[in-house]
């Protein structure tokens, strides 16, 4: 499965099985976080078979049952922690999908002061990346046209076209896809809209339209 290939078949999972990750799965998320935080300077860590964030009624509120492992994403305060938070943790999300795990973002129903994830002084824990064999494949979502998502003069340039129907499948906060992306020549900015995680939805938004848009001649502002 290449990462288009899991851009689409990703779909939000909250119910999972009781099937441990382990060996080369564990292994691979893990050597991929490594150089996510390396690149980044985020501090993103795998929780594994660890249920006490997800035992609570906030996670019972949300519908979620028996996750066990998720992904911490954690990093140094800052003004761009929320769309590094994005970017990378959805590198980790399509890995997993890869593997053959389902995940789910989470950012209220969990109880942050029971994830089993280390936050050093200056950090904090923004949200988890519920994680897991699921008990389904969950299901798709319907979102916003292109055109609702993007400003473009003229024709779109294929490149660009694949680039945007990636971003159409980017989870985001409440299935709210507030974030623009406009082309100019071969230039795109991508901006995000008002709201709650609007800058972690702009982050996976940035990262699903790199994987679709390719390494075209194009470059971000």
């Amino acid at each position: 499965m290449d990462l288009m290939d899991a851009i689409r078949s990703r779909h939000s999972v909250r119910s999972y099985t009781d099937q441990k990750i382990q060996g080369d799965t564990a292994d691979s998320l893990r050597q991929l976080i490594e150089a996510c935080n390396a690149e980044s300077g985020l501090h993103i860590q795998l929780c594994l078979d660890e249920p006490e964030a997800f035992s609570g009624m906030m996670a019972r509120y949300g519908k979620f049952s028996n996750v066990r492992n998720y992904i911490a994403l954690v990093g140094k305060k800052s003004d761009t922690l929320d769309e590094k938070c994005g970017y990378y943790g959805e590198k980790v999300v399509l890995r997993a999908q890869q593997l053959g795990l389902s995940t789910c973002w989470v950012a209220m129903s969990y109880s942050k002061g029971k994830s089993a994830a280390v936050t050093h002084a200056g950090e904090k824990q923004l949200m988890v990346i519920a994680l897991g064999y699921g008990q389904n494949s969950g299901s798709p979502h319907k979102g916003k046209s292109i055109q609702q998502l993007c400003q473009v003069e003229g024709e779109l340039p294929s490149w660009f076209k694949m680039g945007m129907e990636a971003v159409q499948l980017a989870p985001t906060a409440m299935n709210q896809q507030k974030f623009s992306f406009e082309l100019t020549g071969s230039k795109v900015k991508a901006t995000a809209g008002s709201g709650f995680y609007t800058k972690v939805d702009l982050g996976i938004a940035r990262y699903h339209f790199e994987v679709g848009a390719g390494e075209n001649d194009w470059q971000w502002v």
